[in-house]
């Protein structure tokens, strides 16, 4: 039996209606479907449902954001066919209408169906985006819920799409997941073989690069310009300016102090970070699994300060009414008040507020894994590290300097928790030295050419 039905409502189409609309030329018409599609486009990719809200947001993020010209004509023009389309979202609810496509349905069942069983909101999202491709694929409401269709879809990941194996398994998992508990199907069958991928061997950074990306990071791209004029005047180095990235820096270097995963880092909440025992406790990581992992004794200070800039975002939070930060299930259901407790509060809080997708509450979120990542990027280019450097690629230096200096791979592997040690064996073909291949090129054993000619 189907747990979450797809469709109740009679079908409803903006594309079609506007297509209908005789209160427009052509021209109009043409310039309200470029600016609906691309509101629906940003809705979708941001899971926003349809409203007034979601287009305030498209608004003030999109068309008027920090830095974007617009003409008074656009402005008009996308004002006009926005509040269109919100016109058309109240007669479609009026006469009870689903105005949702195919794709928009298939998801928000699937994500309800994920969150009635307690997933985790990556896999909530992991699954929604495949089974939005899917019905994309399957077109209508009949071939999406046959497992022939399905399986072609798989088949076209498979043979058509670079991506690797762990992809794959992801795409027949989520339809799995969708034929059994929202189109009711015991044990659905796909006959498609999934194709093996070679295992790709990790970015990992020198101690020369690490140290070049973390001074990088403590300085904003106009203050490392300034530094270049002033060096370049003056023939020699000067003072370093004063740093106004430092939480990035600081981030960064705990990631790679203690081999932290980006969302590990960015997540930290005070009470996982003991200064005193020199330790940093991973909570509900890759797995659902807890960790220790090692607090580099130079950061302790920093992250006493950091703390501390905390503890005033905190208060201030306390003194505006804002609702607590997010837990996670089982701890919101036992500590209700905990959300508002400091030990629960982020290490590295965002400098705004948002809204919490899953309850809807606005609060303070931490710091955004894509901001972060973002910085080490910039970071990596103004240090001349020719390498595609994210900050996953701290984690991997992380283990590949461990690893080089001598440690076993089994305490590799409990730190940076691998669930197998074949997953921590890669480091192997990246380390050098005595501890990783060990292998010196035959032609750097060969005589020089000048001592050959001494010879």
């Amino acid at each position: 039996m189907s747990t979450t039905p797809i469709h109740k409502k009679s079908r409803w189409c903006w594309r079609s209606d506007l297509a209908a609309y005789r209160g427009l030329t052509e021209r109009e018409r043409a310039g309200f479907l470029l600016v609906l599609e691309w509101f629906e486009n940003f809705r979708l990719r941001h899971e926003l449902e349809a409203g007034r809200e979601a287009a305030l947001i498209f608004w003030r993020g999109e068309v008027i954001g920090e830095g974007r010209r617009r003409e008074a004509w656009q402005l008009s023009q996308w004002g006009d066919a926005i509040q269109w389309y919100l016109n058309w979202l109240d007669v479609c609810g009026q006469e009870n209408g689903e105005h949702r496509s195919l794709p928009e349905r298939v998801r928000a069942a699937v994500t309800s169906a994920c969150a009635r069983r307690g997933l985790a909101w990556r896999t909530r999202q992991c699954y929604g985006g495949w089974v939005a491709r899917y019905a994309a694929f399957a077109g209508d409401e009949r071939a999406v819920m046959r497992e022939e269709t399905a399986t072609q879809f798989l088949e076209a990941v498979v043979a058509e799409e670079d991506c690797a194996y762990s992809t794959q398994k992801q795409a027949l998992n989520a339809l799995a997941f969708f034929f059994k508990h929202v189109c009711g199907v015991a044990e659905p069958v796909f006959g498609v073989k999934l194709r093996k991928t070679g295992a790709r061997l990790p970015v990992v950074l020198s101690q020369q690069e690490t140290q070049r990306l973390f001074e990088a990071m403590e300085t904003t791209p106009q203050e490392r310009e300034a530094e270049l004029r002033r060096v370049s005047e003056i023939g020699e180095p000067v003072a370093k300016p004063k740093p106004t990235e430092a939480r990035y820096g600081l981030a960064a270097r705990l990631q790679y102090g203690a081999g932290l995963r980006l969302s590990e880092v960015v997540r930290l909440r005070v009470k996982d970070v003991d200064l005193a025992r020199g330790t940093v406790t991973v909570r509900q990581g890759k797995g659902d699994k807890d960790r220790c992992s090692v607090l580099p004794s130079r950061l302790r200070a920093e992250l006493a300060e950091q703390i501390g800039r905390a503890r005033a975002v905190w208060e201030k939070d306390q003194e505006d009414g804002v609702g607590g930060v997010h837990l996670p299930g089982a701890p919101a259901r036992k500590f209700r008040r905990a959300a508002k407790s400091f030990e629960w509060f982020w290490i590295f809080p965002a400098q705004q507020h948002s809204i919490d997708p899953e309850s809807g509450i606005r609060r303070r979120h931490h710091l955004h894994g894509k901001v972060y990542n973002e910085a080490i990027k910039r970071a990596a280019l103004a240090a001349g590290i020719e390498k595609r450097v994210t900050s996953h690629a701290l984690r991997h230096s992380f283990a590949t300097h461990l690893l080089e200096a001598g440690t076993d791979l089994k305490t590799i592997q409990e730190v940076l928790g691998h669930e197998d040690i074949t997953t921590t064996e890669i480091y192997l073909h990246v380390a050098v030295g005595a501890n990783g291949l060990g292998l010196v090129s035959p032609l750097d054993r060969l005589p020089t050419l000048e001592s050959a000619f001494v010879a």
